[in-house]
């Protein structure tokens, strides 16, 4: 790909562009940006230092909402037994095509001296899907008296599903997650939870990935294996289609009732507990990605960016190269300083031996929030030369030093602010009310999408056909929504309310 700064023809840093080809503009924006790779295993990929500095601070922000909602981490194995999975019948049959099997306990050379697979197991082991089976049998054995509820937990970690068609962040065989587990004395209580945790992503969503979602939950044929009720945030990528950004599932007593997790309750009556888990994955990244980059490359919301500010030194001459550094490395120490949404400012002096056109295009691409050229010139002035990335990149300013310093928290919020009001109109101009059928297939011909807001009969049988008509799912029920009773969009029939309808990821 030809460099911007030395390419007069190509006119952005990322080609092709999202109009001409989005899925291949997403594709070189996690490339030029830096964020990660495929591996030498088969649809996993390697997370590289700037894409995991981004998830870091994913966890960081996250791990304190959920302790402060009262749950602890913990770990649990990778490993699930077979046996374990077969307890809850839906939730096998949900994961059996994606599961990844262990038969053997080592290797050994064959006859033609590669290593071949020996001592087979007594029982194949799952490489874990999902937890909710494996902690099920450690709660079994935690919670014996409702003293012991409501039992609140976390675990950070890695799973595995096997997964036909890949994109990195998107969808990988291998991601990173969180799952929440938590049991409960009441149904009550654990819808509760349930709901809750759901707000803590959508909160989490919108205040710091910048990113607009709806609430709302699942329709039967899209919850979670074993689940009675599934709840969701879905939010619009730039070319229109959802992607699911977070779930929260009301497990009721399913599974303590296939991992046999009872409690004496006050009255010394045996009952089972009520469950809930609830879950978000490096797709998050994927989603930022997509919800607010250009056609220069990665735009992170500085309340996730690894680094706030960059500092390119501007050493044509060698005379002056020292006053320069040292200006830069005060600078840098004064913005250390300086406190932005809870966390000190992170910032980069880029001194490496390269053109500065190259080091400016190459944090343009990488997303970093802002980008201060400085020079002989500006250090006369007292001054730094800025660019902001929520900005066109031609679009720059000059700040006095002290003026720079005393507003660049709040420069940041707008920063941040922008991207939120800019990914909310975006969505707002691309969801449509539509209430006939015609309306609805021309609205998702061909490669079109958006959010259809229409009204459904509560059928499978609608949902089934336009997924084989036009790829098109219902996303959620919202809670917010519009609740007047209609007519369904395909079938003319009584409708409760309105749904969204999408394409999706």
């Amino acid at each position: 790909m030809s460099n911007p700064t030395t390419s007069k023809a190509n006119k952005t840093a990322i080609s092709p562009t999202r109009e001409e080809n989005y899925p291949e503009w997403y594709q070189q924006v996690v490339r030029a940006a830096d964020l990660a790779e495929t591996s030498p295993v088969r649809g996993c990929m390697v997370i590289k230092p700037w894409g995991y500095a981004i998830w870091e601070n994913i966890q960081r922000v996250m791990d304190k909402m959920f302790k402060d909602t009262g749950h602890k981490n913990a770990y649990f194995p990778l490993f699930i037994p077979m046996s374990y999975l077969e307890k809850e019948a839906q939730h096998v049959e949900g994961f059996a095509k994606e599961c990844a099997v262990v038969t053997h306990s080592k290797l050994e050379a064959g006859p033609d001296g590669k290593l071949i697979p020996a001592s087979p197991l007594e029982e194949p082991l799952i490489v874990r899907p999902t937890s909710e089976t494996i902690i099920g049998e450690s709660f079994s054995r935690w919670i014996q008296s409702y003293r012991d509820l409501p039992l609140l937990i976390n675990q950070w970690a890695n799973v595995v599903r096997m997964e036909m068609r890949t994109r990195l962040f998107l969808r990988t065989t291998e991601f990173l997650w969180q799952e929440g587990h938590t049991a409960h004395a009441t149904q009550e209580e654990a819808m509760e939870e349930s709901l809750r945790m759901l707000g803590v992503y959508a909160d989490f969503a919108i205040n710091y990935m910048a990113m607009p979602v709806l609430q709302g939950e699942k329709t039967e044929s899209e919850r979670f294996p074993g689940a009675d009720r599934t709840f969701c945030i879905e939010a619009m990528m730039q070319d229109k289609k959802a992607l699911q950004a977070g779930t929260s599932h009301f497990l009721g007593q399913n599974f303590s009732k296939s991992s046999n997790i009872k409690f004496l309750d006050a009255d010394g009556q045996e009952k089972f507990a009520w469950t809930t888990s609830w879950g978000t994955s490096t797709r998050l990244i994927g989603g930022l990605i997509m919800t607010h980059s250009d056609d220069d490359g990665l735009i992170i919301p500085p309340r996730l960016a690894p680094t706030h500010v960059v500092i390119i030194p501007v050493l044509h001459k060698e005379e002056s190269r020292t006053q320069v550094l040292d200006y830069c490395e005060k600078l840098k120490k004064d913005l250390r300083n300086i406190n932005f949404a809870g966390r000190l400012l992170e910032v980069e002096i880029d001194a490496r031996d390269l053109r500065g056109g190259d080091k400016m295009w190459h944090w343009i691409k990488r997303g970093a929030p802002m980008i201060l050229e400085i020079g002989p010139r500006d250090i006369a002035e007292n001054s730094v030369f800025l660019t902001r990335r929520d900005k066109s990149v031609k679009e720059k300013s000059a700040q006095k030093r002290t003026e720079f310093l005393a507003t660049v928290a709040k420069q940041l919020q707008e920063m941040q602010d922008n991207l939120l009001n800019r990914a909310l109109a975006f969505r707002e101009a691309n969801t449509v009310k539509i209430d006939t059928k015609e309306d609805f297939y021309k609205f998702f011909e061909g490669e079109n999408s958006g959010f259809a807001y229409a009204h459904w009969n509560g059928s499978a049988e609608v949902e089934e056909k336009i997924k084989a008509d036009l790829k098109v799912t219902i996303r959620c029920i919202p809670f917010d929504g519009d609740k007047e009773p209609g007519k369904c969009v395909i079938t003319g029939e009584p409708s409760k309310q309105r749904v969204y309808f999408a394409k999706s990821y």
